[in-house]
């Protein structure tokens, strides 16, 4: 790759950047251009001069930025975007292919090579360029929760903490990999009685040790969730098939039985939901009723501390993003089999399993094909 684009993210309310300077700097180390949208970073309080001190040239418009070789956003791209996507073009960012087949269609139309930063997967099974949003979205997860507790914000007009005397909020998070356990850790220092589920018992006994028993798990099953969620002020959905859509682990019924005024914080929401009753909002429109219980599922919840949000997602995106700027998109995934999965799309098909199982369609191997 000769040049990288920053294109501003245009989401609703999308004030994150894809880039810092200092990542700037380091393409440029490595005598890549960098081409930056004007005003790009202005949300993330990153400003052009920023940008042009660590190297970085400022462009006029989004149709410049999108002609680099390879463009790296946050957020998947717009349908006013789709019209920049090319063959030649590699893209870089969160895609959540499953959630919007609409975009998935347009890369396979276009023959974009794009990879997606929630796919990319170490041996282990972690997701590194997930993590760190992740644990942004978990940790504002319970501010969000409590706030439309508040009742002239629609809740119950119950306090996490509750007061002596009183008993404080019953928060159940559904789900302990990294948004459910930062969330619970939240949510249990705002003193809140905190239920964290999940299938994974190794990963609950992990948080017993860490937490000693303040935030109580319990193993996920039907009965659990049921009991769980009837009795909660705040649920937290951080439920993640990596690549897939979430699954439905509360369904329609269980909502209409909670009670009236209680809140949902659907985290899970860009992947599809793992609540029946959720559908994604937006910054400027972030709640509605359902069977009276506030819903809270705004799709880039991270947007909402964009500084601290941008400089987390380049610190974990930066290496692999070299990578795949100085190697190409290919020789980057034959060096680092962690890249591979997270190429998406490539030459007019899908080459990830688990996008292709949430679309209904067949995956290539992007290293085999025929």
């Amino acid at each position: 790759m000769r040049s990288v684009g920053v294109p501003k993210e245009i989401k609703t309310a999308e004030h994150r950047v894809a880039l810092t300077p200092d990542g700037v700097r380091e393409l440029e180390r490595h005598n890549i251009e960098v081409w930056v949208q004007a005003g790009a970073g202005v949300g993330a309080s990153i400003f052009d001069e920023d940008y042009r001190q660590a190297g970085a040239t400022i462009v006029p418009d989004a149709a410049t930025a999108w002609s680099a070789d390879m463009v790296v956003k946050v957020k998947e791209p717009m349908a006013s975007e789709f019209g920049f996507l090319r063959p030649d073009l590699t893209l870089f960012t969160y895609l959540h292919l499953a959630a919007y087949p609409e975009l998935a269609a347009a890369l396979l139309a276009a023959g974009t090579t794009a990879l997606a930063y929630e796919t990319v997967q170490l041996a282990s099974g972690a997701l590194p360029l997930l993590a760190p949003m992740s644990e942004v979205a978990g940790r504002l997860a319970p501010q969000m929760g409590a706030h439309f507790l508040e009742r002239h914000n629609g809740g119950r007009g119950v306090l996490m903490g509750g007061a002596p005397g009183v008993r404080p909020a019953r928060v159940v998070v559904l789900g302990a990999g990294n948004v459910g356990w930062n969330a619970a850790w939240i949510a249990a220092g705002m003193e809140a009685e905190v239920v964290l589920i999940d299938k994974n018992l190794d990963r609950l006994r992990w948080v017993d040790q860490i937490h000693k028993g303040r935030i109580m798990t319990l193993a996920s099953n039907r009965g659990a969730i049921e009991r769980s969620v009837l009795d909660a002020d705040l649920v937290i959905g951080a439920v993640l098939v990596a690549g897939g859509r979430a699954p439905v682990v509360v369904s329609e019924d269980m909502v209409r039985a909670m009670k009236p005024g209680a809140v949902i914080v659907d985290v899970a929401v860009d992947q599809g939901g793992c609540i029946e009753t959720t559908r994604e909002t937006t910054h400027q429109d972030p709640t509605y009723l359902a069977h009276q219980v506030v819903h809270y599922a705004v799709g880039n919840m991270p947007g909402a501390v964009p500084h601290t949000s941008t400089y987390a997602l380049t610190n974990a995106t930066l290496p692999y993003l070299l990578d795949v700027a100085r190697h190409g998109a290919l020789g980057a995934a034959a060096l680092d089999p962690a890249i591979a999965h997270g190429v998406n799309t490539l030459d007019h098909q899908i080459a990830n399993s688990a996008v292709a199982a949430s679309l209904q369609m067949t995956a290539i191997d992007p290293l085999h094909r025929a």
